[in-house]
């Protein structure tokens, strides 16, 4: 299922949350080469670039864990020879990126995406969710909640893969966060989406539990060569839900400023 509009309005137009979108699109299409390059032909050559740029920029497990860059035998084994757990525990050989500050680079890597249609949806998820949940927590304590949950994602899918040597890109560890804390917050809130059967999509008004409830079971079932990376994912949602839990007093709106009905939906 995907989300296409909530019907949950705010007090507050949601400064932060375009501010968040924008700056995503911009490093995308006029930072990350991969970006500029999405609507024209593609050699090996951009390939490799890709590559070497977001490696030198974006979050990596083996990094992370040994504080120190990838070296350029972990680097050659990796994208030459397909091991992606190179990480090696006595590394020799000059680091391929030695002014890279790794524990920044989790931060980087928020905002940065591996294609069109992940840049896309990541975005879609963000709008959705996020306007509300910018509105209950105020511009301030929303930009540290999304961050919090981008790195407590990030460390969650470190714990799961320490060994991995690819790059971590995307900000859907942190629009986790965000999902969570909205299941909490607004669970019975109407959400207008489209469910893809084949080549034929339905449209459909569902609660945000059980959007949202799909969405965190499905985590569970991606495919191990899929390249999502699932636990960052389900990190995030489940801090997305504690902080929204013991907060939930101080952020919940009363019911007469909702659009929706408070009875289950």
């Amino acid at each position: 299922m995907i989300p296409l509009k909530d019907y949950n309005p705010t007090t507050t137009f949601p400064f932060v949350t375009v501010i968040l979108i924008a700056a995503c699109v911009w490093i995308y299409f006029f930072v990350q080469p991969s970006g500029q390059s999405t609507f024209l032909e593609r050699t090996a050559q951009d390939e490799v670039e890709d590559i070497r740029w977001t490696v030198r920029n974006a979050a990596i497990p083996c990094e992370l864990v040994k504080g120190r860059p990838l070296t350029n035998g972990e680097l050659v084994e990796t994208f030459r020879d397909g091991d992606t757990t190179a990480c090696q525990d006595d590394p020799r050989g000059q680091a391929f990126a030695p002014q890279k500050n790794v524990y920044v680079a989790a931060l980087v890597s928020m905002f940065l995406h591996g294609g069109l249609l992940h840049l896309a949806g990541n975005m879609l998820f963000l709008w959705v969710f996020g306007n509300n949940i910018e509105d209950r927590l105020r511009p301030w304590w929303y930009v540290a909640f999304y961050l919090a949950g981008g790195v407590v994602a990030t460390l969650a899918h470190v714990v799961l893969e320490p060994h991995s040597t690819v790059p971590v890109v995307g900000a859907s560890g942190a629009i986790a966060a965000v999902m969570g804390a909205y299941l909490v917050l607004f669970p019975n809130a109407p959400i207008l989406s489209i469910v893809p059967i084949f080549f034929l999509g339905f449209f459909t008004e569902i609660s945000a539990k059980w959007l949202l409830g799909f969405w965190f079971v499905s985590q569970f079932f991606l495919s191990p060569n899929s390249g999502v990376a699932w636990a960052a994912h389900v990190g995030g949602f489940v801090f997305g839900v504690l902080v929204a839990l013991v907060l939930r007093e101080r952020l919940q709106p009363p019911p007469q400023a909702l659009g929706w009905a408070a009875e289950p939906y």
